[in-house]
């Protein structure tokens, strides 16, 4: 499993938790411009769906920065509420939230999940995401 360089950043608590909020505040604002400028050249995301254990992984800030859209795309109302976020470590913390929305063919989403992020120089390098898979709900 290849993954970003990881290494302890010592990022403040509190700048981490700013960060997180910023994270779920610029998905919120569905502008892709200000939620790559959180994220480094080398980033990895790891959606919660896939053909691989890790779900389906992008590596690196053009990949990242496409599927983000993809998803953007996909559900132009989407609304990620009701977060907390936690930082667990100088480096490592993780977001909760409920993702509210319609897919393009009018289907809803309405799902609980999570991103477990790790940041270097307070860029993230790093967003896992797991969201619970739910039947498909009446519109």
């Amino acid at each position: 499993m290849t993954h970003p360089d990881v290494r302890r950043s010592e990022v403040d608590s509190n700048d981490l938790e700013r960060l997180l909020i910023e994270h779920t505040a610029a998905w919120n604002s569905h502008d892709i411009d200000r939620l790559m400028t959180l994220f480094a050249d080398d980033c990895v995301f790891e959606a919660s769906a896939g053909p691989e254990s890790y779900g389906r992984r992008f590596s690196g800030w053009d990949q990242v920065r496409s599927a983000f859209a993809e998803v953007l795309d996909s559900m132009p109302d989407a609304n990620w509420c009701h977060s907390r976020h936690c930082p667990l470590s100088d480096d490592y913390g993780v977001s909760e939230w409920r993702l509210i929305g319609t897919l393009l063919d009018g289907t809803r989403v309405d799902v609980l999940g999570c991103d477990f992020l790790n940041l270097r120089e307070n860029k993230i390098v790093r967003k896992n995401s797991f969201r619970k898979q739910r039947n498909v709900v009446a519109g």
